[in-house]
């Protein structure tokens, strides 16, 4: 979705949580604390899109337990920084994105490490069928305990190029090397898809980040894993707001 289209279809904070409520609860609200559907919405001017459990005594709103939660950022901001972070594909800075949204550049930043957070898959499962694996340096290094940790050996093979940090992968699981000194490609061997993606990876760091902190890497490397996984959705927008609130 453009931002053309978040901004008509979603121009008011009302809007935006009736989408959310439809997205998170369908025709059936329930409490987020105790999953309770003993709730009422409260009538209060000043309190638009608050609900009351009669079960468990709460007081919630469909933030309550997600990325947006107590926010004070209107939601038709937050739509369109997962818009624009979506639609990014070499990302986008804080400074950029604060510039857009006109909003305080430490404020998008908080705003952007929830999304990331949220665009981590939390029900992952090991890879299976033909895998590709190569390395790329931005800090720390690499093991195979990442690989194990991550695919599924029985009836997997793992494709890489002839760096000898992959020599162990042979003891565990089917392994085929390409050395890219002579070619990129034999028949269907290649690590042409993993290296695609490390070329988007390292132009949002050059082109937009600059730097990545340590603490923060593993969400920016995720932000990418998500918009590579969505690449071929047409509505990455949809599946990012489906994904956090369904």
């Amino acid at each position: 979705m453009n931002l053309i289209s978040i901004f008509s279809k979603y121009p008011t904070q009302e809007s935006c949580l009736e989408h959310l409520e439809t997205v998170r609860w369908g025709d059936n609200p329930t409490c987020p604390h105790c999953r309770s559907d003993k709730v009422a919405r409260k009538n209060e001017l000043d309190k638009v899109g608050r609900w009351n459990c009669h079960a468990c005594k709460s007081s919630f709103n469909v933030l309550s337990g997600t990325i947006m939660q107590k926010t004070k950022v209107p939601l038709q901001k937050w739509f369109l920084a997962i818009g624009l972070m979506a639609n990014a594909k070499k990302s986008l800075s804080s400074c950029q994105l604060a510039r857009d949204l006109d909003v305080r550049q430490q404020t998008v930043g908080y705003m952007q490490t929830r999304i990331r957070v949220a665009m981590v898959n939390r029900e992952r499962h090991l890879l299976q069928g033909i895998i590709e694996a190569d390395e790329t340096y931005l800090g720390g290094k690499p093991l195979l305990k990442f690989i194990k940790d991550n695919v599924e050996p029985a009836g997997s093979l793992l494709m890489t190029d002839e760096w000898k940090g992959y020599g162990g992968v042979k003891n565990f699981m089917q392994h085929a090397v390409i050395n890219h000194s002579t070619a990129y490609a034999e028949g269907s061997v290649h690590t042409n898809t993993i290296e695609g993606f490390w070329s988007l990876l390292k132009r949002a760091w050059y082109g937009s980040h600059h730097h990545y902190g340590v603490p923060y890497t593993l969400l920016y490397v995720a932000e990418a894993c998500w918009k590579y996984n969505e690449r071929k959705n047409v509505d990455p927008f949809g599946g990012f707001i489906r994904g956090c609130f369904a």
